[in-house]
């Protein structure tokens, strides 16, 4: 399983592992694929601890880090982010601010802990602090940016490549990649909306060639969603794709820091059990169906605000969440292949399992190969 992006980042295997997790990230890149830190949800100085241990893990193998910087968000406030948080907060419309109330008050969610802080919202998500997250991790020996919503800004771009990291961006549409690649993107990742988090309209298995074909060889492909073994994988490179970004196989892994109610969740769900919604950030987003996803689709929902007012604005009842341990309500972003994680495993098993099936899978499509061959002759 070698592909030409395993030649450019010096790795085993062709596959790139996104994860909030900085166990997942060095267990994975450990066992010779590319583990990938989400950062969206860290502060600066938790990042910077996070990237440290990571450094520390993997033995001198590469990894990357994944931010989010939005081509459209609404407008906010810079400098502090505790005061950031707080302008932020006082632009929410009252009628949202009751919906939650509402809602928190219909689904009978507990007050936090005393003493317990209230989740103050994703301010990573924001212009300013996500720059402050890009500055952190160039002062580590990453390989890899990811940007999820749009190109990464031009002089961010400019700064990895003088540092000789490679730039990603995800891509849910052809016109998506090919402003990727006019931006100075190297890797463009082909994302089905059969992804996890946030995720376009169109599938896997019809974006894929769509992008390879656009971006031709000025760029290099992943392709991402619904991919979690090894007859996805070799269904990704058939494709044309030189390798896979995979991220929800990840959360149900030994090494992932899921909840136990979070995981059990994983662990029961089926394929049909996920949903694209804006509750959580203001753009579309694939997880598990619940009776709050439910809720913000009814008549009676105020909708959606822009990213970040809209994370935001449900923080706290996401802190509600957790600490009631109300597994039926709990948020858990996950793609559509979440029916196929119906057991805990260690990362390197998975790995090794998606590469001992690749390689059955590709000796049995040559088998059939040969076969016709034998016919023919």
């Amino acid at each position: 399983m070698r592909t030409r992006i395993c030649d450019l980042f010096e790795i085993e295997y062709p596959i790139f592992a996104f994860t909030h997790c900085r166990d997942v990230v060095a267990a994975v890149t450990r066992a010779g694929g590319l583990g990938v830190l989400g950062a969206v949800g860290y502060s600066a100085e938790q990042l910077e601890v996070e990237l440290s241990w990571i450094d520390a893990h993997v033995d001198g193998k590469p990894y990357g880090v994944d931010f989010i910087m939005p081509a459209s968000a609404a407008d906010v406030p810079t400098g502090d982010p505790q005061q950031m948080y707080e302008q932020i907060r006082a632009t929410i419309p009252e009628r949202h601010r009751r919906f939650v109330e509402d809602l928190t008050a219909r689904f009978d969610l507990p007050p936090l802990p005393e003493g317990e802080p209230e989740f103050g919202g994703v301010l990573g998500w924001t212009p300013e602090v996500a720059r402050q997250q890009a500055e952190i991790a160039f002062a580590h020996p990453i390989k890899l940016i990811a940007n999820a919503l749009g190109s990464p800004p031009a002089d961010i771009i400019e700064r990895a490549h003088q540092q000789g990291i490679r730039v990603s961006a995800l891509a849910g549409k052809v016109q998506h990649a090919e402003r990727h690649v006019a931006n100075g993107v190297d890797i463009v990742i082909a994302q089905g909306t059969e992804a996890g988090g946030h995720t376009g309209e169109i599938a896997t298995m019809v974006l894929v060639p769509e992008v390879v074909d656009a971006v031709g060889t000025k760029a290099q492909v992943l392709a991402a969603g619904g991919i979690a073994s090894g007859r996805q994988i070799t269904a990704a490179l058939a494709l044309g794709a030189d390798g896979v970004w995979t991220g929800s196989v990840w959360l149900t892994t030994a090494e992932s820091d899921a909840s136990p109610e979070v995981m059990n969740s994983y662990l029961k769900a089926t394929s049909s059990d996920t949903v694209r919604t804006r509750w959580f950030s203001g753009k579309p987003a694939r997880m598990l169906r619940t009776a709050w996803t439910d809720a913000w689709e009814a008549q009676d929902s105020p909708g959606t605000l822009p990213m970040p007012l809209q994370n935001i604005l449900v923080a706290p009842a996401l802190s509600r969440f957790f600490h009631a341990h109300q597994e039926h309500l709990i948020f858990a972003p996950v793609g559509q292949v979440v029916g196929r994680l119906t057991q805990v495993r260690r990362v390197r098993d998975v790995i090794q399992e998606m590469v001992d099936e690749y390689l059955a899978t590709v000796e049995r499509l040559g088998a059939g190969l040969a076969g016709v061959a034998d016919k023919k002759a």
